[in-house]
Parts: C-alpha cells; structure tokens; sequence
C-alpha cells in the first residue's frame, strides 16, 4: 500500500498529522461533552471545527500509515487524551483501574509506532 518513497520520505510527517489528528479528536471529544448534546453553541461549534480538523489531519496521514495502524493510534490517542483532559477540565473522576488500561493504550500505540518503523527499516525496506 504504501511506496518506497512514501515510506522514506514521508513517514515522520505521517505520524505527526496522526499524532496532531489526535489531539484534534481529544479537542472534539470534550467539545462534544461541554456541549451537552448541541445545545450550548459555542462548545457545539467548536466540535464542529475539531471534528473537520481531525478528519483532515487523519485523512492525510493515512496516505501513508496503514488504516489499521492509524485508526488504532488516532483512537487511542483521543480516549486517552478525553479520559485524562476530561478529569481536568470536566470534572469527571479516574479512577486508579481506569487509569492503568489506559496505560497499557499507551503501551499499545508506543509498540505500534515502533513495529512501524521496524517494517519501514527492516529486511525488506528498499533504500
């Protein structure tokens, strides 16, 4: 799916967008909850502008990531980051249960980003 040149050249700005797509859906989810259910307009636009946002960025960075990969990493990124942001700024509890599988999201997205990069230089990568 993806060519040598999109893998070589492409690949960090890949992981970036995905990462920024990422904190645009972290945005998008605690817009969405301060908005209670579209009825405060500010917080109902600003999920709009965070849900256009995240499509784009993770639009463009499954150019080159695996949608699989990528929609895993995105996923994670916005439940963790909504899990945690949400307990700050919403006044919704974590609890220590919660705060460990959370955790291991973490742990997950770190080993997909490195199996990545692992194919990207492994045997079978072309200079």
């Amino acid at each position: 799916m993806t060519t040598t040149n999109e893998t070589n050249g492409g690949n960090g700005r890949a992981w970036f967008m995905l990462l920024l797509a990422g904190a645009f859906e972290i945005g998008y989810a605690l817009s969405v909850a301060g908005s209670r259910a579209f009825t405060v307009p500010g917080w109902s636009i600003s999920a709009g502008v965070f849900f256009l946002l995240t499509l784009y960025a993770l639009s463009v960075a499954l150019r080159t990531i695996d949608v699989g990969i990528g929609y895993a990493v995105w996923a994670g990124i916005g439940s963790v980051g909504a899990a945690i942001l949400g307990g700050v700024l919403l006044d919704q509890p974590l609890t220590p249960v919660q705060a460990f599988w959370l955790a291991v999201i973490i742990a997950g997205v770190v080993w997909l980003k490195l199996a990545d990069r692992a194919r990207a230089d492994g045997p079978g990568a072309r200079a």
